[in-house]
């Protein structure tokens, strides 16, 4: 087939058919992936963005016929297994997407592939399934006692050992604390103050707080709602809220996809309808209800309206700072600041926003890196992966340190401990530094001058 180099559109996605039997076809599947593997091959520009691309490559390079057609089928799999759904190869380095008519969506066929394999069972599904359930694992470790016990005893070495020969999860990788009180049930009641709407923005908001927020870093919901307090921004806590369903789509488990949706968008909905923007501190979290879910369900109108109400925390901050309604009384510089945008803040398309926001404040050097840190949720976390997630995000780990900043910091909480723990071992030979880790919000926090 011949077709023009690249595409001047913007990128269009099609809807995820996961409720067509086809989908879950071996065979179909296969066809897919033979078609836009031989594609990729013939391109290689992805080669640098994460392991997927060179695996492919090498299956190609070491085939009898140094072409796809070369590659046996069953081996296709090992592709699949290396790709955690950035989207970033889609949204910023793929000529082939559509409207090209060679329509090539490569992290949506990966899913689809995941969710084959989920279907027919993997030798690690308990280990997969038991880490992406992130709300279940939340409110078993945070019960009163239990919570010093499970974070004791997750630094242990004798447990890590077996946590890595048992479970699968890797011995030396950064692991998140669970907090001895939540976020939700502690959360500070927003102050009556009258809503004031802008041209770009809603004077109103609700927090959509997180798995990770709730139960791992609370302080982070806290930063958030002291910011929004501080500009007189009314706001609520959802009422009802479960896991947003992303690491469940990341490990191809459609179907409690799905049932967490059933959870969610109905009092989301309810929230857009009344003229809240959502916001959520976790970027994937973001993405699911502003990408994946819409793509997955395109005629539900519960989860359309949830789309068009959901924002970025620093993408409704600028968007207020534009409308004229964000008070710049900043009164502590931050210094110098590694800023690192994760790849699901990236796909987003709302720019650099988090960038933006703290250059508002004086007396601040930010040093951006935009390129993925390779922690990927929980994929980085996986023993057969996770030195493989150290390699992927070596260049983020050298250039965040090079700038010798205060702060380290990423809009993925997640992806920051990850930098701060390559960082380390990039310096493991040299005197321990005073840079510090710290979410976005959290800065900007501090630099309002706002207390702990």
């Amino acid at each position: 087939m011949s077709a023009r180099e690249g595409s001047l559109e913007a990128p269009t996605r099609h809807p995820i058919d996961w409720q067509n039997p086809d989908f879950y076809s071996v065979e179909s599947a296969m066809k897919e992936m033979e078609r836009v593997f031989d594609i990729c091959h013939g391109c290689r520009r992805c080669v640098s963005l994460c392991n997927a691309f060179p695996v492919l490559f090498d299956l190609v390079d070491e085939s009898p016929t140094m072409e796809v057609d070369g590659v046996p089928k069953e081996m296709y799999w090992k592709v699949v297994d290396q790709c955690y759904l950035c989207d970033v190869c889609y949204m910023t380095k793929c000529p082939y997407v559509p409207p090209h008519p060679w329509n090539l969506d490569f992290p949506h066929l990966m899913l689809r592939a995941k969710a084959i394999q989920f279907k027919q069972g993997t030798a690690t599904k308990f280990r997969d399934t038991n880490l992406s359930s992130t709300d279940r694992n939340g409110k078993l470790a945070t019960i009163p006692v239990v919570v010093q016990f499970v974070n004791a005893t997750a630094k242990m070495p004798a447990v890590r050992n077996i946590m890595e020969s048992q479970l699968g999860v890797h011995k030396t990788a950064w692991l998140p604390e669970f907090a001895s009180k939540k976020f939700r049930p502690n959360a500070a009641v927003s102050p009556a103050v009258p809503v004031q709407d802008g041209q770009r923005t809603k004077g109103k908001v609700a927090i959509f707080s997180t798995c990770y927020v709730n139960y791992n870093e609370p302080g982070i919901g806290h930063d958030l709602l002291k910011v929004l307090a501080h500009n007189n921004i009314p706001y609520v806590i959802v009422e009802k809220e479960a896991c947003c369903g992303m690491p469940k789509l990341e490990l191809g488990d459609l179907e409690s996809v799905a049932a967490l949706k059933e959870k969610n968008i109905p009092s989301l909905a309810k929230l857009a309808r009344e003229g809240y923007s959502i916001l959520t501190p976790i970027p994937s979290c973001t993405l699911m209800f502003k990408q994946e879910l819409p793509l997955m369900f395109p005629n539900d109108a519960d989860v359309q309206a949830v789309k068009a109400a959901m924002m970025d925390p620093f993408e409704y901050l600028v968007s207020r700072q534009k409308d004229g309604l964000l008070k710049t009384d900043f009164k502590s510089p931050l210094g110098k600041v590694s800023y690192h945008i994760p790849c699901h803040s990236r796909v987003q398309n709302v720019g650099q926003k988090t960038r933006e926001m703290l250059e508002m404040v004086p007396e601040t050097q930010v040093t951006t890196v935009e390129r993925c840190s390779g922690h990927a949720g929980t994929w980085g976390v996986k023993k057969e992966f996770h030195e493989i997630s150290l390699k992927i995000g070596k260049p983020v780990f050298r250039q965040m340190s090079d700038a010798e900043p205060d702060y380290i910091s990423s809009d993925c909480q997640l992806a920051g401990h990850h930098i701060e723990q390559g960082i380390e071992q990039l310096k493991k030979d040299q005197p321990k530094s005073s840079t510090k880790l710290a979410h976005p919000i959290t800065l900007v926090r501090k630099a309002y001058g706002l207390p702990e």
